[in-house]
């Protein structure tokens, strides 16, 4: 099996991203080389995916500073802060970012003292770790989702949450790529994901290049395929789960839960540690993205809606955990009560870093 594609990649002191949007007529790399370049990557959805913007975030910091004339450590960290809070207007749903972009300040906030080239270095060494450590956190969510779907022969994801969200690998397509490396090929039914298409663009796109077997489907079909046995289970990826395990995903994702749960179906979660949200009780606190009208009302440069309709456009939604079979994570598979389970894998090992 070809390895998955990396879309975001250090190379000779340059940062290259795969442009999403020009998926999958043409792979093109852009090379961002300064802080607003990379807001723009994340804001205009060149780079998505809640692991890879939180990596992106990350080089983004080090691009803010890397050429930055300070006089010293404190005006260098004045300027990373300026970059940071700006890269987090960038987009306000995925947890990662924010949480990457924390890491970074907080390291650099423990170096007091290195001098300023040191503490630039220090900056991108961070951003490569975060990116190293995401791409083992997907090979594990890999591993414990593989044994949840060895007897499966095919499921259903929506969004993308494969290798280019991520470092590499993915979250709800790790098991599966994992599993195809084991010598067991699942078939990945897809659904488009409207209204940017993200399963029809990217997660079609990289499960073909990867030659696994893929059927594309628009979102209302789901339950359909459901209702003729050709799916084994719906696993999603996730942009923010909060402590009581509340998943905000891609819009849809809340309604592919409840026809899982009517057909008998398990509904299964993948993600990395970094996006529990533990400062949130429930999913109701979870702020959820709204985008432009034009993304439903136009394909492209066409519009297909009438001039001036009324359009509730929100990026994503919240599925309730009481729908949700289990939270595949690189530290294990948690099971409800999720107030419990969350609490004694995440919040332990919290303690244990402090």
């Amino acid at each position: 099996m070809p390895e998955p594609v990396s879309p975001i990649v250090w190379r000779d002191g340059e940062l290259e991203i795969i442009d999403q949007t020009r998926l999958p007529e043409e792979l093109v790399f852009i090379r961002p080389r300064t802080v607003e370049e990379v807001w723009k990557a994340i804001r205009e959805l060149k780079v998505r995916g809640a692991p890879a913007l939180g990596i992106a975030a990350a080089f983004g910091l080090y691009l803010a500073i890397k050429d930055f004339q300070a006089k010293g450590e404190e005006e260098l960290c004045a300027q990373l802060k300026k970059a940071a809070d700006y890269l987090a207007s960038s987009r306000p749903t995925a947890v990662n970012l924010f949480w990457a972009l924390k890491r970074v300040q907080e390291k650099v906030a423990r170096a007091q003292g290195l001098g300023v080239e040191k503490i630039k270095e220090l900056v991108l060494r961070e951003a490569l770790a975060i990116q190293q450590e995401d791409e083992s956190m997907c090979l594990a969510i890999g591993r414990y989702g593989a044994e949840l779907l060895k007897e499966a022969q095919a499921i259903l994801t929506h969004c993308n949450a494969g290798t280019l969200a991520t470092a590499r690998y993915g979250t709800a397509l790790a098991p599966v790529y994992y599993l195809a490396t084991q010598g067991k090929v699942l078939r990945v039914f897809v659904d488009e994901t409207r209204p940017l298409l993200q399963g029809a663009r990217l997660t079609a796109w990289e499960l073909k290049q990867a030659g696994i077997p893929v059927t594309l489907i628009t979102d209302s079909m789901a339950a359909v395929v459901m209702q003729k046995g050709w799916v084994q289970a719906v696993v999603v990826g996730a942009d923010r789960i909060a402590a009581n395990g509340d998943v905000a995903n891609k819009i849809g994702t809340y309604g592919l839960a409840i026809l899982a749960r009517e057909h008998g179906l398990p509904f299964y979660v993948a993600a990395p540690s970094s996006t529990f949200d533990l400062t949130l009780a429930t999913g109701e606190e979870i702020p959820i993205e709204e985008r432009e009208p034009a993304e439903i009302t136009h394909l492209g440069l066409r519009p297909i809606a009438p001039q001036g309709i009324a359009v509730f456009n929100p990026a994503f939604d919240v599925t309730p955990h009481h729908y949700i079979t289990a939270i595949i994570t690189e530290k294990g598979i948690l099971r409800p009560p999720y107030q419990e389970s969350i609490s004694q894998v995440l919040f332990k090992e919290a303690a244990r870093q402090k």
